[in-house]
């Protein structure tokens, strides 16, 4: 089914704001910008920022879709709308902190629980990863595919590396490449581009953390869901996702049978 030219038109409008909160967050990077607390974790003035700049620009353009953004107070009205925009302004504020690159905006537009239209720009490398149901996915404009890779011994993993060591597994993993990625959303990325095989995550995720990724990693020709299977369904009264699992349809299946019968602890409120 070809895209369709609404998910188009909204696409166009991800991928320009996407840049220009990207040129809001590097005028903060590096220059030693404002930190607190939020919920035990750390938010910053670019975080606000680059929050402020895509409510004007997506909200602006299109005043009758839903809203839900990591840096905004959440309410229900996005609940009865059939299309919703779901933003992180900045994923991965951690290693913007540090002045590393590997953070990014990450964008997406929801339709009836499912994502349609996905950017993901890493503003610190000038790369803009981008998807649309139906339409495939690109970076910096050129089609782009997951990894064939079939096999877990070799591959080039995206995941904490403590999770990989941890000795609850009852068979230790074969051995790896590990690549640390701070942003969620970026990782998802990786993957749709072939430059990671996979990644991993066995704590709670946000809606804003994986949506703008995976609409990008799917039409790569990834499978991206929880670790046991599970679909992502979004814009919901929750935000949290249990877990995440993507990889290439060869690949795919290895992990799924070694972590798929993991059983999580409850989420603590």
């Amino acid at each position: 089914m070809p895209a369709r030219e609404d998910d188009l038109a909204d696409l166009g409008l991800l991928i320009a704001a996407a840049r220009e909160a990207g040129e809001v967050l590097m005028r903060h990077h590096g220059t030693g910008v404002k930190v607190w607390n939020k919920g035990g974790t750390p938010v910053t003035e670019a975080d606000h920022a680059s929050n402020a700049l895509l409510a004007e620009r997506l909200r602006g353009a299109r005043p009758d879709y839903g809203w839900l953004s990591e840096e905004t107070a959440d309410d229900s009205s996005r609940l009865s709308a059939r299309r919703v925009f779901v933003v992180d302004p900045l994923d991965g504020t951690v290693s913007f902190i540090k002045s590393k690159d590997d953070f990014t905006v990450s964008l997406a537009v929801v339709a009836d629980g499912a994502p349609v239209a996905g950017a993901v720009y890493n503003p610190s490398r000038d790369e803009m990863f981008a998807g649309v149901l139906g339409g495939g996915a690109t970076l910096n404009g050129a089609a782009i595919a997951c990894s064939a890779v079939s096999g877990i011994e070799g591959c080039r993993m995206v995941a904490p590396r403590g999770l990989i060591a941890h000795p609850a597994w009852p068979a230790p993993w074969p051995e790896m490449e590990i690549l640390k990625i701070g942003s969620i959303a970026y990782r998802l990325a990786l993957v749709a581009s072939g430059r990671a095989d996979a990644t991993l995550a066995l704590t709670t995720k946000s809606d804003w953390d994986i949506a703008g990724g995976e609409i990008i990693a799917r039409e790569a020709g990834a499978l991206v869901t929880t670790h046991d299977g599970q679909a992502f369904r979004y814009n919901r009264p929750t935000t949290h996702q249990a877990s995440l699992l993507a990889a290439g349809k060869n690949l795919y299946p290895a992990l799924s049978a070694r972590v798929g019968a993991v059983k999580l602890p409850p989420r603590q409120a």
